[in-house]
């Protein structure tokens, strides 16, 4: 079990990150994206503060300069600049679209971490991450209207572009920011790690919300107690057990391993899409969780 303690904690990420999408997505209605992102990195960094305050050294996290250097700006490069590339690029072409591109972030991991850190996937890696993402690439599919990007209009050619170069470079801030989490934490704890990368992501975002002038939006969200309830339960999944879950990944697997497993998400927010939405699940998406689901066995062969 303690070999493959980096891939289990990978797809712990996943589960982590199908309910925070979930709750997100209905909390992202309510407020917006810049008010949604700050919200839940505040309230993610209380729940990490307290658990840290508890469990490890204090309120703040034990690091060095070097980890505190290489962590903050993985926060910086991950939640600020991937999220907003990726959140202007559903402005321009839809969720769908920016979606499907952001399932090149395994790949990206892996060619970062195979560059920066040296990191080489074995042939049963390699094998194991293409049936996966393309299990992940059929459920997605099945979403995607290239000429209405989920936005209810024909996309026109710029705007397509755009979009699309926007979503990779949400794909690759994403990426970027996992290599750099695990070249800064080191031997570091994973939660007290995450404490870091997100108070750079708070900084980051405060910054962001001042230039734009949207704090009218963030406290007029504060007073939404409906959306609170759904950012208070994604941020306990998402920004405090998921991205923590997400470190201790890259911890002890390769990268591009733990960014496939945890590029799960789309597939394994099926069941609770028909359970809890009543959504009708097209055939094409069972196999294509199927297909995601034996390239993750592969890992572990």
């Amino acid at each position: 079990m303690q070999q493959y303690l980096g891939e289990i904690a990978a797809l712990l990420t996943a589960v982590c990150w199908t309910v925070t999408a979930m709750a997100f997505e209905s909390a992202g209605k309510r407020v917006g994206a810049l008010s949604l992102n700050l919200i839940r990195l505040v309230i993610g960094l209380i729940f990490l503060a307290i658990y840290n305050a508890i469990f490890n050294d204090g309120f703040l996290p034990s690091a060095s300069e070097y980890q505190w250097f290489w962590l903050a700006l993985s926060g910086v490069v991950g939640f600020v600049l991937g999220d907003l590339f990726l959140f202007r690029a559903f402005i321009l072409i839809g969720a769908r679209i920016s979606m499907l591109i952001m399932a090149l972030v395994p790949p990206i991991a892996a060619l970062i971490g195979w560059i920066t850190l040296g990191e080489v996937l074995s042939g049963m890696e390699f094998l194991g991450m293409g049936i996966t993402l393309v299990g992940i690439v059929l459920v997605l599919s099945t979403k995607l209207d290239i000429k209405k990007g989920g936005l209810g209009k024909t996309l026109k050619a710029g705007p397509l572009v755009l979009g699309s170069l926007l979503a990779l470079g949400g794909a690759v801030g994403q990426a970027a920011g996992l290599v750099l989490s695990k070249k800064g934490m080191q031997d570091m704890n994973a939660f007290e790690a995450t404490q870091i990368r997100i108070m750079a992501g708070v900084v980051g975002f405060t910054l962001v919300i001042t230039l734009f002038k949207r704090w009218g939006h963030l406290l007029g969200a504060l007073k939404d107690l409906r959306a609170m309830k759904f950012m208070t339960l994604g941020s306990f999944t998402g920004p405090f057990l998921g991205v923590s879950f997400s470190l201790l990944a890259v911890q002890h697997t390769d990268t591009g391993v733990a960014a496939t497993l945890m590029a799960l998400t789309p597939v394994m927010i099926i069941p609770p899409a028909i359970l809890l939405n009543k959504e009708r699940i097209k055939i094409i998406e069972i196999i294509g969780a199927i297909v995601s689901i034996g390239g993750v066995a592969l890992f572990f062969l």
